[in-house]
């Protein structure tokens, strides 16, 4: 089952076991982690997902899209190198994912 830490700005972290194929914002939006938003419900016109990804996983995860990084410009919060959409990284068997989320997503 695929786990993913979610820590928020402060430093407070939750983790949580979620399900094969889901995103990692759905996996969030579900169980009530604050500082993901999901505006759009995954739909990739929102931003309010943006999550800062551990930068020892960056490169284990597919690349963005175009649209992804396009999307990444309108973020409340400056992106940055390991910068990504929460509802764009579907979780897989086995993944233990280690996520920040930014200050705000408004």
């Amino acid at each position: 089952m695929p786990t993913v830490h979610y820590t928020s700005h402060d430093g407070t972290t939750r983790t949580i076991e979620g399900n094969v194929g889901d995103s990692v914002m759905e996996t969030a939006v579900r169980n009530g982690v604050d500082g993901i938003v999901g505006e759009c419900g995954g739909s990739l016109s929102c931003a309010t997902c943006h999550v800062f990804v551990d930068p020892d996983q960056f490169d284990e995860l597919p690349e963005r899209s175009g649209v992804e990084e396009e999307m990444l410009w309108g973020t409340s919060e400056d992106q940055q190198d390991n910068s990504r959409l929460s509802c764009q990284i579907k979780l897989t068997e086995g993944m233990d994912l280690r996520v920040t989320t930014p200050e705000t997503q408004v």
